[in-house]
C-alpha cells in the first residue's frame, strides 16, 4: 500500500509531513530548517518581557462584542505590565493587541504564514513570521506566565489544551489559564467536568481553569497568580548585537 496521503489543495509545507519518510537528506535537511526557525525566533523575541498570551478567533471584526473586549483585556494586561503575545493576525488576536498597544504597552505577535486568513495586524511593536505550527506554539507559550483564552475555533482550543496538558503534566509551570466568556464555553466547561467526574482526568485539575466574563476579575486572578506568585519584576535588557538580537 502506497504511505502518500491525498494531499489535494494542502500547503506545500503541510504536505511534506504527509508524505511519510522521505530521503534521509531531505529529512536532515527538514530539521536544519526547523532549528532555524527556532533560533530565528529566539534572537527576535529574547528581550520581550514577562508576557500574557491571549489566544482567539481569526475571524471576529471589529462589530463583534468579543471583539471589544478583547480590547479591554489587552489594555488590562498592559496595565499590569506584561506585554500582549497573540498569533499576530487578525480577530481576536488583533483586538488585544490593539488594547496593550493604545494603551501605552508592548505588543508583539507571532504570525503563522498562511495563504488565506493571517497576516501581522498593524498594532504590533514586535512580530516574527513563522512556517510551522509546532514552532509558533512553542514560542506562544515559552514566553509567558499567563494564558487568557477568548472565543475561538479549533486552532483556539488546540492551543488552550496544549497548555493545560503541559501545565497538568508539571513541563511548565502552574501558571494561570483564563477562559473568558462563559457563555461561550459553556458546553466546553461541561465536557471537562464530565472527563474529571468519569476519571480521565483528575478532579483538581478543574483548578487549572479560571472562567470569567470580567476583565477586572481576570486582572485581579493574573496579578495574584502570576505576579505575585512568580514575584515578577520586569528589568531592562539591552540586545547584543553581536548574537544578533534585536
Amino acid at each position: 500500500m502506497d504511505n502518500n496521503h491525498n494531499n489535494n489543495h494542502l500547503q506545500p509545507e503541510e504536505s511534506r509531513f504527509l508524505r511519510g519518510p522521505r530521503s534521509r537528506f531531505k529529512e536532515l535537511f527538514f530539521t536544519f530548517r526547523v532549528q532555524y526557525s527556532f533560533i530565528k525566533a529566539f534572537r527576535k523575541m529574547h528581550f520581550i518581557g514577562p508576557c500574557v498570551t491571549v489566544f482567539g478567533s481569526a475571524r471576529f471584526d471589529e462589530t463583534n462584542p468579543f471583539y471589544k473586549k478583547a480590547e479591554q483585556v489587552g489594555a488590562a494586561l498592559a496595565n499590569l505590565g506584561f506585554t500582549v503575545m497573540t498569533g499576530g493576525g487578525p480577530g481576536i488576536m488583533e483586538a488585544a493587541n490593539k488594547g496593550a498597544y493604545e494603551a501605552g504597552g508592548y505588543s508583539v505577535g507571532c504570525n503563522i504564514i498562511l495563504p488565506f486568513e493571517q497576516k501581522p495586524n498593524p498594532y504590533l511593536h514586535k512580530w516574527i513570521n513563522i512556517r510551522y505550527f509546532f514552532v509558533r506554539k512553542f514560542l506562544l507559550i515559552k514566553y509567558s506566565y499567563a494564558f487568557v483564552v477568548m472565543p475561538g475555533g479549533m486552532g483556539t482550543l488546540d492551543e488552550l489544551f496544549e497548555s493545560i496538558t503541559l501545565i497538568q503534566t508539571k513541563m511548565i509551570q502552574n501558571f494561570p489559564v483564563v477562559i473568558f466568556g462563559s457563555e461561550y464555553h459553556k458546553e466546553l466547561c461541561e465536557h471537562i467536568r464530565i472527563m474529571a467526574e468519569n476519571e480521565s482526568i483528575s478532579p483538581k485539575d478543574m483548578e487549572l481553569l479560571f472562567v470569567t466574563d470580567s476583565v477586572e476579575e481576570m486582572a485581579a486572578h493574573i496579578k495574584t497568580h502570576a505576579i505575585e506568585r512568580f514575584k515578577l519584576v520586569k528589568k531592562p535588557q539591552r540586545p547584543n548585537w553581536l548574537f544578533g538580537e534585536e
